[in-house]
């Protein structure tokens, strides 16, 4: 599988709908409006308050940034007892 990734010609001032950015990110809808509902996940806008729901290049930048920075378990050594 391709890693997730955001060209680099895109502007980061650029606006992405809901749906492309489900559609990036491999994600099913119902899934992101779920971290939405939790708090969880990137920052949206929207217009005068109503319609749909936008997210700067910027912001789904950071977001795949910190979501795709993991830390790995430190490795357990032969004979460690737990």
């Amino acid at each position: 599988m391709n890693p997730i990734q955001i060209p680099d010609d895109w502007d980061d001032r650029g606006l992405i709908t809901f749906e492309e950015f489900c559609d990036l990110i491999r994600t099913p809808q119902r899934t992101v409006r779920d971290w939405r509902r939790r708090g969880i996940g990137p920052r949206w806008a929207r217009f005068n308050g109503c319609g749909r729901l936008y997210i700067t290049v910027a912001e789904a930048r950071r977001f795949l940034r910190t979501a795709t920075a993991t830390t790995r378990p430190a490795q357990r050594k032969a004979g460690d007892a737990r």
